[in-house]
């Protein structure tokens, strides 16, 4: 549980502290539920308010001062469902600036199409309508065999809207990196000044997440303009990768308090370092369980993992993360086996009960410390 300090902020707080910052790269970590996606529409708010009557008339591109994606981005698409008329399911996209000069302006359909068929399968193929306001999608399966107008899965649906938002980024970086404005191709995205990433495509598979945070890293650092990038995920290994890629950013983890405050806490170095090796740890630890192969020096692993856990978070002491009612019971049982020296005691094998208590703290840590999960596909 998480209480208030005397550092905690509103999330208006928090957007303005990211403002202040002035950083090229900011990368923010956060627990599922804990604000981040309202976060980027506070920061929003905060760099282009929105004025009396925008969303009546369509706003002009070139009056953008920030481009995001997060939940509200795939908002601007949705499934067109009439059942009752036997309709072929499309996705629709909601008249906006981004798409219509993306795709109807800059004709990258095929550019998106590419990049949603790497990130899912080379089958599965979207097809865009004349005026672009709908995306239907067919399959291959070979042998001749074609199966039209599907409705893909939620993961693939947030997968192709990603594919739409890095056709348009690629597409800003290269024309804000021509340094002189009047050279440019386009004007539209000279007043732009911030991009606002909120946990792009967490349904990825690992292999596929990794490349995705190389392939944005590559992206962010060939930019060469005074565009500013803030990045938020509830993902180790996303958070993990972009770290590593990254030389010259910030670090923070964004706090939620019991009583709806926040708070934004730079991470050093060593700290964010260390999330490759909980991994590691845990990944190593789930499989000596499934594999029913505990043995005592799982113990030293899973409070090393406590430690790293804790140090991370915040928290003076690893045991404060046990199990309410019985820290005092579980931190004295991995105490005592991952420090015992006796020989005796050091190869013999662990009782079933012990083996049980690896199995119920390494759960209790994922179930409770949400950085630990992934979201389901």
């Amino acid at each position: 549980m998480r209480w208030r300090t005397e550092m905690s902020k509103t999330l208006t707080d928090i957007a303005q502290q990211l403002k202040d910052a002035n950083k090229k790269v900011q990368l923010i970590y956060a627990f599922n539920g804990t604000g981040k996606t309202r976060l980027s529409r506070e920061f929003k708010q905060l760099i282009s308010p929105k004025v009396e009557g925008e969303e009546a008339q369509a706003s002009e591109l070139a009056d953008k001062k920030i481009l995001y994606y997060s939940a509200f981005t795939e908002d601007l698409f949705y499934w067109d469902n009439d059942l009752g008329q036997d309709a072929e399911p499309k996705l629709r996209i909601q008249p906006n600036a981004f798409t219509k000069w993306v795709l109807e302006e800059q004709g990258q359909d095929q550019s998106i199409t590419g990049t949603f068929q790497h990130y899912t399968s080379d089958k599965l193929t979207p097809h865009f309508s004349p005026d672009f306001s709908s995306v239907s999608f067919s399959f291959e399966r070979g042998n001749n065999h074609h199966e039209p107008n599907i409705k893909i899965s939620k993961g693939e649906e947030s997968n192709f809207i990603w594919s739409v938002f890095n056709a348009l980024l690629e597409q800003v970086i290269s024309e804000l990196n021509i340094a002189e404005a009047v050279t440019r191709s386009t004007d539209v995205f000279n007043n732009l000044k911030y991009v606002f990433i909120d946990d792009p495509v967490s349904s990825l598979d690992e292999n596929h997440l990794i490349e995705l945070a190389v392939n944005l890293a590559g992206l962010i650092k060939s930019s060469q303009s005074d565009l500013k990038f803030i990045i938020t995920t509830h993902s180790p290994l996303f958070y993990n990768v972009l770290f590593n890629e990254f030389n010259n950013k910030t670090c923070h983890m964004l706090d939620r308090f019991d009583d709806g405050s926040f708070a934004l806490t730079e991470k050093p170095g060593d700290s964010n370092r260390s999330f490759s090796y909980h991994l590691h740890l845990m990944q190593t630890i789930e499989q000596a369980v499934a594999d029913q192969k505990v043995e005592r020096y799982h113990f030293t692993l899973l409070r090393n993992l406590y430690e790293k856990t804790a140090s991370f978070l915040g928290y003076p002491k690893w045991s404060e993360l046990l199990p309410d009612d019985k820290q005092l019971y579980y931190s004295r049982i991995i105490n005592f086996t991952s420090h015992s020296t006796l020989s005796n005691e050091a190869v013999a094998e662990p009782t079933p009960a012990e083996k049980a208590t690896v199995k119920l703290l390494l759960e209790h840590l994922k179930n409770n410390y949400g950085f630990w999960q992934q979201a389901a596909a």
